[in-house]
């Protein structure tokens, strides 16, 4: 497998923010159902934002990206997603300070890292309806691919995989964490936004880093 360089990390972001302009109404529609009618647009506003201060900085240090990254988010997103995004961000960068490319190996720890921000910030677990339902999985799939040494377009592959499962298992399960908690059973029978969200993240991955 060959290191992952800045650039395509950056990448990565430019496509997801792509991902999210294209998909804002769907993710919203989404959210409408179950929380504030408000994820898809929140996260536009937030990407149009990272990819405005991206232009007026280097961005060959990763973690100085990836924080640069978290802290837009964290000062122009409301509600959870931005609180949520940008710890992932925010987590993921102390993983790659000073880095101008990381291995597959690397790449796994901050994904890992930032997974476990969210994690302790949000208290939620595999099976509360949440964008946990589809990063850990997707996360431990890429992990056990690069681990098997597999190539890194399988690796990622396995990864959206894993969390285009993850978002259709939050279809029937009753929300046991934030807004759409509100609505006990009513939440069921809806797909979680921001496991939407996070799907979207690594297919942005699988386009742009292999």
């Amino acid at each position: 497998m060959s290191n992952i360089s800045s650039t395509q990390i950056v990448s990565w972001i430019e496509r997801y923010a792509a991902h999210i302009a294209e998909q804002k109404d769907y993710l919203t529609q989404l959210d409408a159902a179950i929380g504030d009618a408000d994820h898809g647009a929140n996260m536009h506003r937030g990407f149009k934002a990272v990819l405005a201060k991206k232009a007026d900085q280097p961005v060959s240090d990763i973690g100085a990206f990836l924080k640069l990254v978290a802290m837009t988010l964290i000062s122009t997103v409301g509600g959870a997603s931005g609180a949520l995004y940008g710890t992932f961000f925010l987590q993921a960068s102390s993983m790659a300070n000073g880095k101008t490319e990381l291995t597959p190996g690397e790449f796994a720890a901050v994904l890992e890292k930032g997974l476990a921000g969210i994690v302790l910030r949000g208290k939620a677990a595999i099976g509360d309806k949440t964008m946990v339902d589809a990063l850990q999985p997707a996360i431990k799939a890429y992990k056990r691919a690069v681990e098997a040494g597999e190539p890194m377009n399988t690796a990622l592959s396995a990864a959206v995989t894993a969390a285009e499962e993850g978002l259709k298992s939050t279809i029937p399960l009753v929300a046991r964490k934030g807004r759409a908690s509100y609505l006990g059973e009513r939440s069921a029978g809806h797909a979680d936004p921001g496991a939407a969200s996070s799907l979207l993240l690594f297919r942005s991955a699988a386009e742009t880093i292999s």
